[in-house]
């Protein structure tokens, strides 16, 4: 919204350089100001970067679109459904041609490197294999909120403690969420992790698009690894089984785990033709191992990405803070 041109100078020099004529920019329903904004700039820039036409996409606001076969479906007037994989998008993407996907930071990124060039700034920043600035949203339970961009290498600890101020409530700070909604739970212990995406997979955590949410010490982690569940079983598009039944069952398990078992106790109780085959029920430990079960499928055995993040914060939760899975 700030600076949507530096966006289609970025799409217009990545089509120049793969031989595309025609780009699309696909936002979600719920952001009408940048929708108003890209357009108004593409208004502006279309004689600019002609031959290369450029047009903005209106998503209905699924989650599971931010996958690039989805987003691709949807783009193409169909169900926002993931494709497998492959054909790669590269080789058969948008309505059957070869496509480019990235995201908005890949793009805006390409007109500073090659303004400033490559190794002089852009390489100059960041660390290992992590290069360059990321925006990071800082939001949840703390005392400065907003848009932060850095270079990569900064610790959790810098990001939430000196630029975020710590908790806005002022209780200590419980754990950090890195990278969305499907981003594992760190501990205060992990704070001293560099924002490097391979120091985040070495910790089972993700970096994403850089969202943090931040929950002090009254917070139930418990009930956070129960919404991620939820949450993929709302969102799910339906595609592969793992997701759309493992993040159902998922749900249930927890409760269950939470519940000390009374839940499937009392299910059993009210359907008595099931009493007989089910009347010993599993022990927590048994619950517990099959709850990493189920993540493991999930993570290794989906199509695409939600599926296969959900197992993050629910594994990080019951690592870290086991108690919360008591009832």
């Amino acid at each position: 919204e700030g600076d949507p041109f530096q966006l289609i100078e970025g799409m217009a020099i990545a089509a120049h350089a793969v031989g595309a004529s025609q780009g699309y920019i696909y936002v979600r329903s719920e952001y009408p100001h940048a929708i108003a904004k890209l357009e108004a700039a593409l208004a502006l820039a279309e004689a600019i970067i002609a031959p290369f036409k450029c047009e903005v996409r209106v998503g209905a606001g699924a989650y599971v679109c931010g996958e690039e076969t989805s987003l691709l479906n949807s783009l193409e007037g169909k169900r926002g459904e993931v494709r497998a994989k492959p054909p790669l998008p590269a080789i058969e993407g948008l309505f059957g041609c070869p496509t480019v996907v990235n995201n908005v930071l890949t793009f805006a990124a390409i007109p500073h490197i090659l303004t400033e060039g490559g190794a002089s700034l852009y390489d100059s920043l960041g660390i290992a294999r992590s290069k360059g600035t990321m925006p990071i949203q800082l939001a949840g339970n703390i005392r400065h909120g907003g848009l932060f961009e850095t270079a990569f290498g900064i610790t959790l600890d810098e990001l939430v403690n000196e630029i975020g101020g710590g908790t806005a409530s002022g209780r200590p700070v419980k754990a950090v969420q890195v990278g969305g909604p499907l981003g594992a739970y760190l501990h205060p212990d992990q704070f001293g992790i560099a924002f490097d995406y391979e120091a985040y997979a070495g910790a089972d955590a993700l970096i994403g698009h850089g969202g943090m949410t931040v929950f002090d010490d009254s917070a139930d982690m418990g009930s956070m690894a129960r919404f991620a569940m939820e949450f993929c079983a709302a969102e799910s598009c339906g595609k592969c089984t793992p997701c759309r039944i493992g993040s159902t069952r998922g749900v249930e398990l927890i409760d269950r785990i939470r519940a000390g078992g009374k839940v499937m106790a009392d299910a059993v109780e009210a359907l008595p033709q099931m009493h007989n085959a089910r009347k010993t029920g599993r022990s927590r430990e048994e619950d517990l191992q099959l709850l990493e079960d189920l993540c493991e499928t999930m993570k290794f055995g989906s199509l695409c990405a939600l599926g296969g993040f959900t197992p993050y914060p629910v594994l990080s939760a019951l690592k870290h803070w086991p108690e919360d899975f008591r009832g």
